[in-house]
């Protein structure tokens, strides 16, 4: 049976025995109140009627008149309240008595005989007074009982609705609920067991439908990769860098707590979404989807673009990362594009860092040049013959402090430049040059190097090279530290190779040796600062070839190096022609 039915049933029941109590009740209470009315009318007021008629019988020798008028008006009170059997006689002779009465008032045989008649109207009243009050009685204990078996009825039926009913509702929904709770554990074997025909087995069944197409889903692949795509979200959000993925559409599929973080927007607002519509309303979303990442001149690869956004409360640096995704489809050779996932790398800390370092050097590099200025400017004086003579070993220490403190000017010289490029604060004087006269001066400021290791400078130039657009200072020292380069790790008695051409509108400058040459690994590094090749002279600061980098780059020029080992060196850069 079905619960909604068992309910109706139940209650209905209740609700039918609580109407058959009342109407039993308003019944009995109404035959009671009609018994005790019937005795007031019929018997109490004769009862009544016959009291004022003996009193004014007694009054008749007193007032004889008024008694006369008292008993009649009583008398006929009477004859219209005949109720009881035989009382009809007793009074039409009372009657029949008080007419002779009023004939002769003073018989008192007359009187006599009305008493008499009087009182058998008061007997036959009473009498039936005591026996329709035992009727009440009867109906009252026949009330009591109908209305004790009708509330016994109810008080069992509402107890076996207390006792049942909750039972019947909460022990299958109790029931469930641990099966719920034991699915979401992932215990999909769970089955509930009660199989009623009613809502509850309704309900089982379809939760041990549910159930069994869980238990399918979770030992399926499907269920598999969900969670994998779970885990894979929560590995993302999870990331202190902003990630924001996209397809080949340029809708943004995933992105993750730090991304919608600076960008200020919300979950809704961006995932599924064009990248296009998002970034009409967000700069930071145009920037990335606008600012793809740069290509340097004079780097094989791209470097990444650094961005400066407020995030965490103050100023953030951050390099944005294309990473494109390609797959290869199953059966297939060839991969395929589906997307590419930005990555915007936090490195504020370290910039913060680099910052420190870079005004660390500068202010001790310019610290150091002045006093080994004033060092070298002593030396000097020293070997004037006004400041004394001095012998052979005083005259070696001295040349050994020029060396010093001309490689301390060099080393504090480029150090200065580095932190001026890092700072930003370099400021190149572009120009029409000749680069003729760029080589030219960079072989003069070498010349003295190369004699002393007897080594010869070959210069080769193409006739009517075109002018160049450059900082001659700048592009000079960058030839002069390939100059000087070539000539440190050349062997004595060898040839050093200038040449300057002119390709596709490109002005070439070229330094080549025939030292012992860069081994391939370390070809790609030897533009960066601070770096040395392992085994090489030391007496450098790794910074020359940086900072040639940069000089280049802030040009528009493209700088590198060809090289094997054992067969030399040749190092270049490319400046546009006017």
């Amino acid at each position: 049976m079905k619960i909604k039915t068992k309910l109706n049933l139940g209650v209905g029941l209740l609700f039918l025995m609580i109407i058959i109590l009342s109407l039993v009740a308003a019944f009995y209470i109404f035959s009671i109140k009609k018994d005790t009315e019937n005795i007031l009318r019929a018997n109490y007021n004769t009862l009544e009627y016959s009291r004022n008629m003996l009193l004014s019988l007694d009054e008749i020798n007193v007032d004889e008149e008024k008694a006369i008028i008292i008993f009649e008006t009583n008398l006929r009170n009477q004859i219209a309240n005949i109720t009881e059997s035989g009382e009809d006689k007793a009074t039409y002779n009372l009657q029949k008595s008080f007419d002779l009465l009023v004939k002769n008032r003073t018989d008192e045989s007359i009187k006599s005989q009305i008493r008499q008649d009087i009182f058998e109207i008061m007997k036959l009243n009473m009498t039936a007074i005591k026996a329709k009050s035992d009727i009440a009685k009867q109906t009252a204990k026949t009330a009591n009982l109908w209305i004790a078996i009708t509330g016994t009825l109810c008080f069992l039926i509402a107890f076996n609705l207390l006792v049942n009913l909750p039972n019947n509702i909460a022990n299958p929904i109790k029931e469930l609920t641990e099966s719920i709770k034991a699915i979401a554990n992932k215990n999909y074997s769970q089955r509930v067991h009660f199989m009623n025909h009613n809502e509850y087995g309704d309900l089982a069944k379809s939760f041990n439908t549910m159930a069994h197409k869980l238990e399918e889903y979770s030992n399926s692949n499907l269920h598999k990769l969900s969670f994998e795509k779970k885990r894979l979200e929560t590995l993302i959000n999870n990331m202190h860098d902003p990630i924001i993925g996209l397809d080949n559409e340029g809708i943004i599929l995933f992105s993750n707590d730090e991304a919608l973080k600076i960008m200020g927007l919300k979950s809704e607002e961006v995932i599924g979404k064009p990248a296009s519509v998002v970034a009409l309303t967000n700069d930071l979303m145009r920037s990335l989807i606008i600012k793809e990442l740069e290509i340097y001149p004079g780097n094989s690869g791209k470097k990444p673009y650094l961005m400066k956004i407020f995030a965490d409360g103050k100023e953030s640096y951050f390099e944005k990362e294309t990473v494109k995704i390609t797959v290869k489809p199953t059966g297939e050779d060839q991969t395929i594009a589906i997307g590419e996932v930005l990555i915007l790398r936090n490195i504020t800390v370290f910039k913060e860092l680099d910052f420190a370092k870079t005004n660390f050097i500068a202010t001790v590099s310019h610290e150091l040049k002045t006093p080994i200025s004033s060092i070298k400017m002593s030396v000097q004086l020293l070997e004037k013959e006004q400041t004394g003579i001095i012998n052979e070993e005083q005259h070696q220490l001295i040349e050994s402090i020029k060396e010093d403190s001309q490689r301390l000017l060099k080393i504090t010289g480029e150090l200065l430049e580095l932190s001026q490029l890092e700072t930003g604060n370099i400021k190149l004087n572009i120009e029409k040059t000749s680069p003729y006269k760029i080589v030219s001066y960079a072989i003069e400021a070498v010349k003295v190097q190369a004699e002393q290791k007897n080594i010869e400078l070959l210069v080769e130039t193409e006739n009517n090279v075109s002018d160049v657009r450059a900082d001659s200072e700048k592009t000079a020292w960058v030839l002069i530290n390939f100059l000087t380069n070539a000539i440190r790790y050349s062997s004595e008695n060898s040839k050093i190779l200038i040449e300057l051409k002119s390709q596709n509108e490109q002005i070439i400058f070229q330094v080549r040796d025939a030292g012992k040459g860069i081994d391939y690994r370390y070809k790609t590094k030897v533009f960066d600062k601070y770096f040395q090749i392992p085994g090489s002279d030391k007496s450098g600061t790794g910074l020359g070839l940086a900072i040639s980098k940069e000089f280049i780059e802030a040009q528009n020029g493209v700088i590198g190096v060809e090289s094997q080992l054992g067969l030399g060196s040749t190092f270049y850069f490319n400046l546009g022609a006017v």
